[in-house]
Formats: C-alpha cells, sequence, structure tokens
C-alpha cells in the first residue's frame, strides 16, 4: 500500500516535535555535566588537602649500622692436666657453673700411691736429718777441743745439711703428688655456663695433650666486635675536628651508646656502650676494629651469633628530619615539594644525609619555618594549582591507610 506524498510544508510539520524533543534532552545532559564539574554551589572545586611538616632544626644524633659478631664476656677451656681415665662426669651439659664446681673426676688412684710415697720419702728424710743434725752437734764441741779432727767435723756438717736439703725436696714431692691428685679432681675455673662435654667416662685424657674437656662462657653481659671503614673513621674525626658535628655520648657522658638489631630486625630494649676504637687499621680489608659491652641477662645473644650494631658516633648540631616519604630521591637529585606563595606546591633541591630511624636528615636546601608536603600527592591532579596545607602526622597516616582500600571498593561498587 502506497503511502500518501506530503507537501513541504506537512512534512517539516511531521518533524519539527522529534527535532525538540532532542534538543531538549542534550541540553538536559550538557547542563548536568557542568553542574558536577562546578561543583556544590555551581562554584570551582576547592584546593586539595595535603599533609606537611614544618622544617624545624634540632641536634640530631647521626648512626652507623655495622655487622659484627658476638663473644663470650668470659670464657674457659676445661683441659686435663694430668693423664689419666675418665671415671665420672658430674654436671649437667648446658647448665650454670660456680667456680671450683666439681666437672670431671679422673682415676686417682696412681696419683694417690704418688702422694704416699712422696710422703713417706719426707719422712726418711727428716729422720736421717734428726741423726746428721744431732751428729754434727756433737762432733762440734770435739772439734773445739781438737779430739777429732777439722775434716771429721765438716762432713758432719755437710752431712747435715744434705738432710736439710732432702726434707725440702721431700716437701716439694708431696706439694706436687698433691697437687696432681687435685688435678684428678677436675673442677670449674670460673662462673658461667657450660656446653656439652667432649669426653666421655672411659675416655682417657692426656696433660701432654692438654685435652679439652668442656667449654664455660660467660654470656651474661658479652662483647660484639665490629669493622668500620678506616675513610668513614677519617671522615668522622675530621668532622668532629672542624665543628661540623659534635661528640656524641651515652647517658653517663663517658662512652657512646650501641644498639643491638637481632636477624629478624627486632632491636634490644637494653642498649650497650662502646668500649674502644683498635689503633690501627687491618692491612688486608682497610678496616678498624671496635668493640662494644652489652647486657644480655635475657641470653638472647649467643656466641658467635652474626648481629648489626647501630652506633651513635656523632651529633649534627642543627639538622632537619624529613619522614622518607617527603623526599623523592632520584639520579638527578634529591628533591622535596614545599608549600610556596598563594599555596602552590614547589619543587626544591635538597642535600640528603642518612637516614634516622624512618626519616631523612636533611643537610641543606631548606629553610626552618617552610612547609613541606608530605602526604596527599595523588589530589594533585594539576601542576602548579594551590593546595590546602593541613598538619601530619604519622599516626592520622597510618589510621588513614587502611581505608583507602575500603573507599576503593565502595567506588567499585558504586
Amino acid at each position: 500500500m502506497n503511502s500518501p506524498r506530503l507537501g513541504t510544508g506537512a512534512r517539516l510539520l511531521y518533524w519539527t516535535p522529534l527535532v525538540i524533543a532532542i534538543a531538549a534532552s542534550l541540553t538536559a545532559c550538557g547542563g548536568g555535566q557542568s553542574a558536577a564539574a562546578q561543583g556544590p554551589g555551581g562554584g570551582m572545586p576547592p584546593p586539595p588537602q595535603v599533609g606537611v611538616v614544618q622544617a624545624q632544626s634540632q641536634a640530631v644524633a647521626l648512626q652507623t649500622e655495622l655487622p659484627g659478631r658476638v663473644e663470650a664476656q668470659r670464657m674457659a677451656q676445661v683441659r686435663a692436666r694430668v693423664n689419666g681415665v675418665v671415671l665420672k662426669r658430674l654436671f649437667t651439659e648446658g647448665s650454670e657453673v660456680k667456680a671450683g664446681q666439681a666437672l670431671f673426676q679422673i682415676d686417682p688412684a696412681p696419683y694417690q700411691a704418688s702422694l704416699d710415697s712422696a710422703q713417706a720419702s719426707l719422712a726418711k728424710a727428716q729422720a736421717n736429718l734428726v741423726q746428721a743434725a744431732a751428729q754434727a752437734e756433737r762432733n762440734k764441741p770435739l772439734f773445739e777441743g781438737k779430739a777429732i779432727s777439722q775434716q771429721e767435723y765438716l762432713t758432719s756438717v755437710a752431712a747435715a745439711k744434705a738432710a736439710e736439703a732432702d726434707v725440702a725436696a721431700g716437701r716439694a714431692a708431696v706439694q706436687s703428688a698433691r697437687l696432681n691428685l687435685e688435678y684428678a679432681h677436675v673442677s670449674a675455673p670460673i662462673s658461667g655456663r657450660i656446653g656439652r662435654a667432649l669426653v666421655t667416662e672411659g675416655a682417657l685424657v692426656s696433660a701432654a695433650e692438654a685435652t679439652q674437656l668442656a667449654l664455660i662462657q660467660q654470656t651474661s653481659s658479652v662483647y660484639i666486635n665490629f669493622t668500620q671503614s678506616a675513610n668513614e673513621v677519617q671522615q668522622l674525626r675530621r668532622a668532629l675536628s672542624t665543628g661540623q658535628l659534635r661528640k656524641a655520648s651515652g647517658s653517663n657522658g663517658q662512652a657512646a651508646e650501641v644498639r643491638v638489631v637481632l636477624d629478624d630486625g627486632s632491636e634490644l630494649a637494653k642498649p650497650g656502650k662502646l668500649l674502644f676504637t683498635d689503633l690501627s687499621v687491618d692491612a688486608g680489608s682497610g678496616q678498624v676494629t671496635l668493640r662494644a659491652e652489652v647486657p644480655n641477662a635475657e641470653g638472647l645473644l649467643l656466641p658467635g651469633q652474626y648481629v648489626r650494631v647501630r652506633l651513635t658516633q656523632g651529633e649534627l648540631p642543627a639538622g632537619i628530619l624529613l619522614p622518607q616519604q617527603a623526599v623523592k630521591r632520584g639520579s638527578q637529585g634529591d628533591t622535596v615539594l614545599v608549600v610556596g606563595p598563594d599555596n602552590k606546591p614547589l619543587p626544591r633541591v635538597v642535600k640528603v644525609g642518612q637516614a634516622a630511624g624512618n626519616q631523612w636528615v636533611v643537610l641543606d636546601g631548606l629553610k626552618v619555618g617552610e612547609q613541606v608536603i608530605v602526604d596527599g600527592f595523588q589530589k594533585m591532579f594539576v601542576p602548579g594549582a594551590p593546595v590546602t596545607p593541613v598538619p601530619w602526622s604519622p599516626a592520622s597516616d597510618a589510621a588513614a591507610t587502611p581505608a583507602a582500600p575500603a573507599s576503593a571498593t565502595s567506588a567499585a561498587a558504586k
């Protein structure tokens, strides 16, 4: 069926309502987008908030982290001092022992026999001395009365003195035999923790080879030996001499404080103290040896254990600390964003020293009182656009961090 043909005027009347409807729809969509772009109230969106910290000059302790090894404060190797067979072990392996405590019993029978023989020889020598001394005493008036010759008198005197020497030798032999008998009863030379027994009952030990029986170590307070580059030591001393750094000292004002970091990253609660810095440099490694003393009442440090040592060797009189997230580090240098005039962020090149915990030590490039942006970089969509600085604190930053995934989830749900 053919539709009737319409004239020009009729066709215009037919399309006019459709065109008006489409235009109204487009106008409504465009108006909605403009309102959304303008924000509440029909104006521009407010400047984004950023967390800032104010640069402040303060004394900063400069710490150096170095590798070290734990060493017992006192160590004694228990060794055999006489030959013989071990009869008993008289201690519990791994326990605490006191100085003088019995540890091993070596067969004492031959040494008891030697002591008895030496005492008998001493008694015989003492008897001979009594006889010889009496003979010399009787010969003295006879010699003075010319009843005996001088030679006979001198012989009797010499026999008495020889008897005295025999008595002295006999006493020494008794003392030696008594010592050997005591050495058969092995005791602890120092107090401390004893390790495993290195010999068992029935083992033959030798004084000539100095057979080691056990090892005792004192670990209530331990030493930590660590090394530092000789170049770093020279730089530190130069900075101290020129006044760039101040000498750091512990709470007692005498020794630098030492913190110990274990393999799991935890730090011991009680700090130690630096005892000395060696006066010579190792020719092979170019390192200088240092030693610290650390309390170890809990027994967390074991001899031979590898640890890291945080040593405060110097103090910067006037330094600026910034959170590490505020500093952008790159091959071209280190930069931060500061709040400039009209609250516009401006890049600033800074000189960063070493880390102090989770902060960087800024040596140059910042002025006291300037506001440095720490948080909110993701909100600055337009470079150079104004921002709204608000005080930043680590607690608020940590509280805001867990909320980010929830917000993202909500946005995705919408």
